[in-house]
């Protein structure tokens, strides 16, 4: 079989995956990097090196000896920017070259914001548009993004996002605060369903920007004073649905634009994109996300990418 091969190395997921020839997923692995207790992140060192002993356990699983590998797909940085760099996406940049130099296929190179954006793109399959506003909410990215279709790929152009705090940071800092392990997203996610009701938190929207710096600093005053743990998980994803909504309601009317997509995997909770989606529902805006799966770091959007370029 005949198969496109995507590798990506983020901040803290090492990731391979495989597609065949009709776009079809035969392989998906993914390893979180370890975090300490207690603990809001990793240094670049300790993420090089959880993924170079990571990565080649991960393509071990993922590949079979009837496997053809002839595409492969990467994450060389993390956005389109030409100062965009990180050491931890050189792990994965230095296997797949070494691979496709090995057994002479073509590589595709992207930036990990162009790895969500096809991961999306992929995952829902009924949403196509050649301009579309893209909010790639995670730990490390809360940017708006202009996305227009370019041939085979697309030009990101940022038009607005977070002025401080990313979202996944502000989901961290509270979850930690809450005792909650690092990443906090789906803990979080857990916590809030066990909420009698949200705390309400601020909403700081100018135009095509958001702070989600103030509301942070909001709900770790609140939590010292003794909130309630479940209405405060469940007012930080209110929170932030209301901020992307209002944000991305601005941003669309501003640039005339019909559809948007999350990616990232702030988007893969379920309670904040259904308060996104009402907010834009009303002004005539369509909502597009991909599926949970695929909203969080993984390497399928790499591998499409290979496909859709070879």
């Amino acid at each position: 079989m005949k198969v496109y091969l995507g590798i990506d190395t983020s901040c803290y997921t090492t990731s391979v995956a495989l597609l065949d020839e009709q776009g079809n997923l035969v392989a998906d692995e993914r390893r979180i990097l370890k975090v300490k207790q207690e603990e809001c992140g990793l240094q670049q060192s300790e993420m090089v090196y959880q993924h170079v002993r990571a990565l080649p356990d991960l393509l071990e699983k993922a590949l079979v000896p009837y496997y053809e590998i002839v595409g492969i797909g990467v994450s060389e940085r993390p956005r389109t920017l030409a100062d965009s760099y990180m050491p931890a996406f050189l792990v994965g940049l230095g296997t797949a070259k070494t691979l496709a130099q090995a057994l002479q296929v073509k590589l595709h190179l992207q930036s990990h914001q162009e790895n969500h954006l096809l991961a999306g793109l992929w995952s829902a399959k009924d949403f196509k548009s050649d301009s579309f506003i893209m909010l790639h909410a995670s730990g490390g990215t809360t940017d708006v993004l202009l996305v227009e279709s370019k041939g085979k790929n697309y030009s990101l152009t940022q038009i607005g996002g977070s002025i401080d705090l990313h979202a996944g940071q502000f989901i961290d800092r509270v979850g930690v605060a809450l005792g909650l392990q690092f990443p906090a997203g789906a803990a979080l996610e857990k916590l809030a369903e066990d909420a009698q009701a949200p705390v309400t938190l601020p909403v700081s929207v100018k135009d095509n920007t958001c702070s989600l710096s103030g509301p942070a600093t909001h709900a770790l005053r609140l939590l010292e004073k003794g909130e309630d743990k479940c209405g405060m998980a469940l007012g930080v994803e209110e929170c932030l649905g209301k901020t992307f909504g209002k944000m991305l309601v601005n941003t669309a009317k501003s640039k005339d634009v019909q559809d948007v997509l999350l990616v990232g995997g702030v988007s893969a909770n379920n309670y904040i994109c259904e308060i996104c989606k009402n907010i834009l529902a009303k002004q005539g805006i369509g909502f597009h996300r991909a599926e949970a799966k695929y909203s969080s770091d993984g390497a399928v959007g790499n591998a499409y990418g290979a496909l859709r370029n070879a």
